[in-house]
């Protein structure tokens, strides 16, 4: 399952969430203060391939 980053404009807090693609389409509520005013951040991400650079 993916991990989405978000912050919360009501807390202040980056939280990371693992949900499915269907869930991040709806988006997320805040672990913290259960604020649903999260905003999805760009994370990087890891790609392991069979070529050599």
């Amino acid at each position: 399952m993916p991990l989405y980053e978000y912050f919360c404009d009501r807390c202040h807090k980056e939280v990371a969430v693992a949900q499915t693609m269907s869930e991040h389409a709806k988006g997320a509520v805040c672990p913290h203060c259960g604020g649903r005013d999260m905003r999805p951040l760009v994370g990087t991400f890891y790609s392991k391939t069979s070529k050599k650079s």
